[in-house]
């Protein structure tokens, strides 16, 4: 792979602060996120440049940036990166959330790795690639979008839904992939071939209102929701093990014994409590459907006893998992008296597993760049357990990787605790790996 140049590199960091800075937290109501703010900035990094905007909504802007290719025979590249970020609790963090400053080579704040280093690595290099006197071979598109952090309904699914044509492309490459993580069989890195579907309900609890200053055996409907919510965390579907999930395991640095467990349908779940909590975690949601209560409202007063609580359920399938399923798997951990009491509500579009091939000249050349970067290493694919705009595409027939390329200075289970969490930061090395990474792969394929 070419070196990274540091010019670049500090282009990225530059625009990362600022697509920090702007704070587009998307909570999930149609109103949040605001990423008009980051697709304007986007307007003037990318100055020059042939863009197309997409706003179903007031505020919820995308942007599309393309560089026309010199070979009509050779593929063409969608990098996809969302603007948007999740909510934050700032009182939890080392340094500001959305300050974005550079600390000791670290670019800190919410969004820094999920995913607006990479958002701003793309639009670097689409940029670089529009500056330079020839143009690559492929032609490469830009498409900063909206939207993601809340299932992609005003943002990537809207756009592959009303504005197809401008988005069409023979693969697209967006988060997540490009970590390095060291095993007993050697460095490994990850590209993303596949992650699960999204089956998010909402849950609503009846009761009975009633004075709360005389509670003995009330109807009420907060103290049932406890109970739901008890259920469901200790909820454990059927495991499904597959091929992923096999050479996965291999590279645990466990013992033996708990390699043939955790390959066990019927024993992983004890296998589960054994391992460290930093890999039991992507462990046991690649290997099942899972259910995390997230979010509950209820009650309007301190002294009437609830009549109505909303829980609100992310639900993450496995493939091959239907709405049937998931409509069963929440009556049998909820039980008939429980279920008796709950009406269950969908709240978003669902939307299914999916995967790509790796057989394809792109995942072929992922591998190659990622090997060059971390010489001796082998790229594995892996799934993601969250959800990312691929599906939309992939639902199409578009090869869809998360990839990118990050240095080997945090590992990965760490990394993962980053996405979503506190003290989100990303070290400058891997932003120049990763733009760089997109410039290599214009001309590559």
């Amino acid at each position: 792979m070419s070196d990274t140049d540091p010019q670049l590199t500090g282009e990225t960091i530059e625009l990362l602060q600022a697509l920090i800075r702007n704070a587009c937290v998307n909570d999930g109501t149609v109103t949040s996120g605001e990423e008009t703010r980051n697709s304007d900035l986007l307007d003037v990094a990318l100055d020059g440049l042939p863009l197309d905007h997409f706003e179903p909504l007031p505020g919820r802007r995308s942007v599309l940036a393309t560089v026309e290719g010199t070979d009509p025979t050779a593929p063409t590249i969608l990098l996809m990166g969302h603007t948007d970020v999740v909510p934050v609790s700032p009182d939890d963090w080392r340094e500001d959330p959305f300050g974005g400053e550079l600390i000791d080579g670290e670019v800190w704040g919410r969004g820094a790795v999920d995913m607006l280093n990479l958002t701003a690595s793309m639009a670097v290099a689409i940029r670089e690639l529009h500056r330079r006197p020839e143009p690559p071979r492929s032609t490469v598109k830009f498409l900063g979008v909206a939207d993601e952090e809340a299932g992609g309904t005003w943002g990537a699914g809207w756009i592959t839904e009303n504005e197809w044509d401008k988005v069409a492309c023979d693969y697209v490459l967006t988060e997540s992939g490009g970590m390095p993580f060291d095993t007993a069989d050697g460095r490994k890195l990850v590209m993303a071939t596949a992650e699960k579907g999204i089956g998010w309900r909402k849950l609503i609890v009846h009761g009975t209102p009633g004075h709360g200053s005389m509670p003995y055996g009330s109807d009420n409907a907060l103290v049932t929701a406890a109970e739901v919510v008890r259920r469901l965390s200790t909820y454990l579907p059927k495991a499904r093990i597959d091929d992923r999930w096999r050479a996965w395991v291999r590279t645990l640095p466990i013992e033996d014994h708990l390699r043939d467990e955790l390959l066990d349908p019927d024993r992983i779940g004890a296998a589960l409590t054994k391992i460290d909590p930093k890999y039991a975690r992507y462990c046991h949601a690649v290997t099942h459907t899972t259910f995390s209560p997230n979010v509950v409202r209820g009650g309007n007063k301190t002294n009437i006893v609830p009549d109505r609580v909303e829980i609100e359920v992310d639900i993450r399938t496995l493939p091959g998992v239907t709405e049937a399923d998931v409509e069963h798997m929440l009556r049998e951990a909820l039980g008939p008296e429980l279920s008796a009491r709950v009406d269950i509500e969908g709240l978003v579009t669902r939307r299914d597993a999916s995967a790509s091939s790796t057989d394809t000249p792109m995942f072929d050349l992922l591998r190659r760049r990622a090997e060059a970067a971390h010489p001796g290493a082998e790229v594995m694919p892996w799934t993601i357990v969250g959800g990312t705009d691929a599906a939309f595409f992939r639902d199409r027939g578009v090869p869809s990787y998360g990839a990118g390329l990050f240095s080997s200075k945090v590992s990965l289970p760490d990394f993962q605790l980053r996405f979503h969490g506190h003290d989100e930061r990303i070290d400058v090395e891997s932003l120049g790996l990763s733009t760089q990474l997109w410039l290599d792969l214009a001309d590559g394929i």
